[in-house]
């Protein structure tokens, strides 16, 4: 009997901290913009060289918006779906081997490194993305 009581304080403890979790989560993370909003997104190569596309999109994600994008034909990406969400593994045919040479894409929001993957990075009115490749070059 008092294993049992044990378990149920346990149990009930564990749910209270999600709970709390989920709170703070929804108060603290990213917040999601609708509507048509405008945005630059570049893409720097493993040689440094910059392809800018801009114009105005009503995605809520950035992985959204790299979908339009590709639809578009103007744009390619590939990345898995991982446990801290999309993992972006080739823009326009570059493929990044975090394995092989240490080399990965990063994501950067308004110039600073992105906190967070591209399927959760929220899209806001002005919003400046750059997906670089990183690492075995130096960068």
């Amino acid at each position: 009997m008092k294993n049992k009581k044990g378990l149920i304080i346990a149990i009930c403890a564990v749910i209270a901290a999600c709970a709390v979790l989920a709170v703070v989560y929804q108060l603290a993370g990213p917040k999601v913009q609708s509507g048509t909003k405008a945005y630059t997104l570049e893409v720097v190569d493993d040689k440094e060289n910059v392809k800018t596309y801009t114009g105005k999109t009503d995605a809520e994600f950035l992985s959204e918006l790299m979908d339009e994008l590709t639809r578009q034909g103007e744009f390619t990406y590939a990345g898995t779906q991982g446990p801290y969400g999309l993992y972006i593994e080739g823009v326009n045919g570059l493929i990044a081997d975090y394995d092989a040479d240490g080399a990965y894409w990063s994501i950067y929001v308004n110039g600073e490194y992105g906190m967070y993957g591209a399927d959760i990075q929220p899209v806001t009115d002005g919003d400046s993305f750059a997906l670089k490749y990183e690492g075995s070059n130096g960068n």
